[in-house]
This record gives structure tokens, sequence and C-alpha cells, in this order.
């Protein structure tokens, strides 16, 4: 399951903008990568004032920034459209500029992964990895698609 953790200075993502934010990375890696939208998870972390450095030097500006973990084994083309949707959609959904958003992608092999109690599969293999599931997981995974 993709991880992405957005950290963003401290009181700048109301509660509808980090739903907005979630959406729209659960989208941009589903379009980009294929995987159905239950397998990304969004976490929402504050940096408190006086807890950003920039070259040594504490920042006051507003910062938006997301560090996804996705499984490898997807193309330059893939990850290069997935950093550039989550950007825009932040950039719309914040107004902030561009420049004070940052997007990094971490790519770890399937091997090095377990959720649900099972490796991950090969990028590809989604359907018949969540055949294999128990039924109560399956069914638990299909209606977090239901809520979206």
């Amino acid at each position: 399951m993709p991880t992405y953790i957005v950290s963003a200075t401290q009181n700048l993502l109301s509660a509808e903008h980090q739903k907005k934010v979630a959406k729209e990375i659960t989208r941009a890696h589903s379009e980009a990568t294929g995987a159905q939208g239950f397998f990304a998870q969004v976490i929402f972390n504050e940096i408190p004032a006086g807890s950003h450095f920039m070259g040594g030097v504490q920042i006051q500006t507003k910062q938006v920034y997301v560090h996804g973990h996705i499984r490898a084994g997807r193309t330059e083309e893939q990850r290069g459209a997935l950093l550039a949707d989550i950007i825009e959609s932040i950039h719309t959904i914040t107004a902030l500029e561009k420049r004070f958003l940052w997007a990094y992608i971490s790519e770890l092999a399937p091997t090095n992964m377990v959720e649900y109690g099972q490796v991950l599969p090969q990028p590809g293999e989604e359907a018949e990895w969540l055949e294999s599931l128990s039924a109560a997981d399956r069914e638990y995974m299909l209606s977090l698609n239901k809520t979206q």
C-alpha cells in the first residue's frame, strides 16, 4: 500500500483541505499506476512553528511536503506524472505558490512490505493478491473504495 505522508506548516491545512488532498493523492496514484484506490493511504503531520529550517535558517513561509512510499516497478513516466499531479492538486487546493510545495517518491521492493499479513504483490498482480486474502480482509479493502 503506498503511504503518502503529508507534512504541512501548522494550521495550514484545514480538515476540508486534508480530505481534498487525500482524495487527490489517491486519485493521482490510481491514475498513474493503475492500482485500485484502496491501496493508497495518506497521513497528515503538522510542522510546529519554529521547527522548520532550510540552509540552517529558520523559515516562516507556509510549506507542504509530500513523501510517498510506493512499490518499486513503476516507470519513470508514471512516477513523473504522479509527482506532477500531486503538486498541481495541492497547488489548486491550497493556492500556495508551487515553490512552497515539495513532493518525493521513495520506492520499496514489494517483498519488503507486508500489509494485511501478506507480502505485497508486484505491480500488475494486485487482483490475484486481493483474491488470496481472507474474505474479511478483501471485504474491508473493497469497502474503502466505496467511500471515495
